[in-house]
């Protein structure tokens, strides 16, 4: 029999052999090209600074079913919100997570971003250049003003996606060294891709709390405090998930076939406040709002984890979510616009028109265009779209 489309399975760690029902049929999934979610974005619309203010953004408004879009600025998201709603925040923290040393025999620099930490002092990572960093290979860790420190990292192991493991020493534990030591990991698309003052604020959500991400959720980017305090005046309900972004978030889908991408897998948690407040606004008929990709990953695995339903859970998922996939719990989706042939525009492209082969696909491409045409700004300091 052949295997059920990746987005059908329950992606996790504790259950990677359990599938629900297919929504669509199954041949569907091995038909769908990478190349089909292609777009040609002008390079001076990928926004290299963030907006003035955080509520500066523009906000382009998609109603599904109509196809009908608007153009707004991000504080008139107070109009589309309704009293019992449940707004969904990804409250992860982004930590300085990209380090710089030289090769303690040869002097040679590298760069290095961290990507998980196994154990304390015990972290997979990227390192550049990848080639020079062979098993063995010691590297003297330097502060961000380059003064040479007495911290070390051992390249201990190298997997297939060429990362490294490393192995710290010279301190009892290297994440609280982090924000002596390590930049901002800004995206590469971000010219130089180098932290300035800026960003230390500016690539952080004003709600962050739990550290581990090595990656912004850019669409939490856009709240202020005071937005916030607005929306819950409204009689909206606002909740947290977190998940550990990595920079899988970045990399592109590679096979020609979707459903033949292997996801990264991501921690994440969903606590009872947020159980108990989506349940009651599920069972009253209020909507489920969610902030992100990553926020909408988190609560549709939970739901794929138990038939549909959501309970207290902390793991890893790696659930890709491309179309024609349904959505069990996300009502509405607020996110920013995305790379060309990655997986957070396929997963945009499925909430478009949930369990549909190719509307959302065709919905959201045409939406960029026009995203384009009116000179919106792309990517994480870019503006933002709500999808109802």
């Amino acid at each position: 029999m052949a295997p059920k489309p990746l987005f059908i399975q329950k992606l996790f760690t504790i259950c990677r052999r359990c599938e629900l029902s297919a929504p669509a049929p199954l041949h569907y999934a091995r038909l769908v090209r990478t190349a089909d979610f292609h777009f040609d974005l002008p390079p001076e619309l990928i926004a290299q600074q963030p907006a003035a203010r955080r509520d500066g953004a523009r906000l382009l408004v998609l109603e599904r079913k109509s196809a009908k879009i608007a153009h707004r600025q991000f504080p008139d998201l107070l109009e589309f919100l309704k009293p019992g709603d449940v707004l969904v925040l990804n409250n992860s923290r982004v930590i300085p997570a990209r380090l710089h040393g030289t090769n303690e025999r040869t002097g040679g620099k590298f760069e290095i971003l961290l990507l998980e930490e196994n154990a304390p002092n015990d972290w997979w990572a990227m390192l550049r250049p990848g080639k020079r960093a062979k098993i063995g290979t010691q590297i003297r860790l330097q502060e961000k003003n380059g003064a040479r420190t007495n911290i070390f990292a051992t390249v201990t192991a190298v997997n297939d996606e060429g990362h490294r493991r490393l192995q710290f020493s010279g301190t009892e534990n290297l994440f609280g060294e982090l924000d002596k030591l390590g930049e901002m990991p800004l995206p590469p698309y971000i010219a130089g891709a180098a932290e300035k003052a800026e960003d230390k604020e500016r690539y952080q959500t004003v709600f962050a709390q739990a550290a581990g991400s090595v990656a912004a959720p850019t669409a939490g980017l856009h709240f202020t405090p005071e937005l916030l305090d607005k929306i819950r005046a409204l009689g909206v309900k606002i909740c947290f998930v977190t998940l550990h972004i990595g920079a899988g978030t970045f990399l592109p889908v590679k096979v020609e076939n979707i459903a033949e991408h292997k996801m990264h897998s991501e921690y994440f948690e969903v606590g009872e406040e947020t159980i108990l407040a989506i349940s009651a606004a599920k069972k009253s008929g209020h909507r489920v709002i969610a902030v992100g990709t990553t926020a909408t990953r988190t609560l549709e695995s939970v739901a794929w984890l138990n038939a549909g339903t959501l309970n207290v859970y902390k793991g890893k998922t790696d659930i890709f979510i491309f179309p024609p996939a349904p959505f069990q719990i996300v009502d509405a989706l607020l996110t920013n616009f995305h790379l060309p042939e990655s997986t957070l525009l396929m997963l945009v492209s499925a909430f478009a028109a949930p369990g549909e082969k190719t509307r959302g696909r065709e919905l959201i491409l045409q939406t960029y265009a026009e995203a384009i045409r009116e000179q919106y700004r792309f990517f994480s300091y870019g503006d933002a779209m709500l999808i109802l």
